[in-house]
């Protein structure tokens, strides 16, 4: 088996747990890779490194034909492996060092327990579904998938703009707002959730359009089949706005070409035997958590 290890930020007071990762995967001889910046993060604060390879991008990652990738950091830092996993089956095994952490796996896990677990073969994967953008410019490096959202949104503190959108070819609304967020069922706990869009399980094969701050306040988020496919045209005050991918974004004008669509492959989450998404749900929303006792 050959690991792929992730980071975003080095935390310093998770360096025991990064440590005691890469002394039980070389105890029990496992092949491992690290992305380059994190290692040069770890390395450079005092992480004891022996005989690991190295990946800075998807290319490089597919070389490696990595069995899992383990990573350190919240759900912003899984949404980052998409612009290395691509369509590639490799799962996604997070660690917690975030604050809320949907996708990540408890870190109060014993490591060494974390790796024999994924040594036996002990977690379940859970298939999450994927957005793409189309469009007739070259955007994101290529990388033009979202795990989470899709998002369009005015630029700095302009004027609200309006979204023209369309299911398959059909007229579905003009929104007046400050963006439009186009999300899977899994970020629907994500920016959708905190602009009053509802959580949609994962696999229940829907996308969620929820817009930003709508001035029509009897416009409301909209659950549809993720069979369709969404486009848009964008206009207001400026000439210009923003789009992202889950946690990257681009700025273009009104004159781009947009449309999104369910993505042909789904990204691997993978979960421990004591992890599910319920018992997530009940633990971050504290759902039957009685305030009266805190």
């Amino acid at each position: 088996m050959k690991i792929g290890i992730y980071g975003r930020i080095y935390k310093k007071e998770f360096a025991e747990k990064i440590q005691q990762l890469y002394n039980s995967l070389h105890l029990r001889e496992v092949d491992y890779a690290t992305e380059e910046l994190f290692l040069a993060q770890c390395v450079a604060n005092g992480i004891k490194v022996t005989q690991t390879q190295t990946f800075a991008d998807a290319s490089e990652v597919k070389k490696l034909d990595l069995d899992m990738l383990i990573v350190f950091g919240g759900d912003g830092t899984i949404l980052d492996t998409m612009a290395y996993v691509h369509k590639q089956p490799i799962p996604v095994l997070g660690i917690n060092t975030g604050r809320l952490g949907f996708l990540a796996a408890d870190a109060e896990v014993p490591i060494d327990i974390l790796v024999d677990q994924v040594l036996k073969g002990h977690y379940a994967i859970e298939e999450r579904s994927c957005l793409q953008l189309v469009s007739g410019e070259a955007m994101f490096g290529g990388a033009n998938y979202a795990l989470n959202d899709f998002v369009i949104h005015k630029k700095d503190s302009s004027a609200m703009i309006t979204i023209h959108t369309y299911l398959n070819g059909e007229f579905l609304n003009s929104y007046w707002s400050d963006g439009l967020i186009i999300s899977t069922p899994t970020g629907s706990t994500g920016y959708s959730l905190s602009c009053g869009g509802p959580i949609l399980y994962p696999g229940s094969s829907s996308v969620l359009i929820t817009p930003i701050a709508p001035h029509n306040l009897n416009v409301r988020p909209m659950v549809i089949p993720d069979n369709q496919v969404i486009t848009f045209e964008v206009e207001g005050r400026s000439t210009s706005f923003l789009i992202s991918l889950d946690s990257r974004s681009e700025t273009i004008n009104t004159s781009t070409q947009l449309a999104i669509k369910k993505a042909d492959f789904n990204f691997k989450i993978a979960r421990l035997n004591q992890e599910n998404y319920l018992k997530t749900l009940r633990k971050k929303l504290m759902w039957g958590l009685d305030n009266r006792n805190i």
